[in-house]
């Protein structure tokens, strides 16, 4: 008798064969054109999917040095330091964020990749501006 193995749903492969192929045109793209920012965007978004965390950093961090003033970019830079548990380096890019303009405090508050943070007084505080933001509007 041959062993059981687990069969996954036929969208799950091709979402995970998507992903893969997105990386690979993504990054020759990037490769070929390290400054093309949406497609930046799209393989960090992938390496996340992925579990890819560090890859993903590096990708946040070179969109941060070509987006200086994206508020998204700096969110994001938040995320993958904190995937990566680098908190301080998480706390610094989101309050970088949030000072350029991000608010979006609904998201903020459910985003998985930002669990790492949510015992911290800090977010409490980045909480509490952006719910003054929204007030003095």
């Amino acid at each position: 008798m041959l062993p059981m193995r687990e069969v996954k749903p036929a969208s799950m492969k091709s979402d995970k064969e998507d992903l893969q192929f997105e990386i690979q045109f993504f990054e020759g793209i990037a490769k070929r054109d390290p400054t093309y920012i949406d497609a930046l965007q799209v393989l960090g978004d992938a390496y996340t999917k992925t579990g890819q965390w560090e890859k993903s950093l590096h990708i946040d961090k070179r969109l941060a040095r070509l987006c200086p003033d994206n508020p998204l970019v700096f969110y994001n830079l938040a995320c993958s330091y904190s995937l990566m548990s680098k908190i301080d380096q998480a706390f610094a890019a989101l309050h970088r964020a949030v000072k350029l303009g991000y608010d979006d405090a609904r998201w903020l508050n459910k985003d998985p990749d930002l669990e790492n943070l949510r015992h911290d007084t800090r977010f409490d505080d980045i909480r509490k501006n952006l719910a003054k933001k929204r007030h003095e509007r």
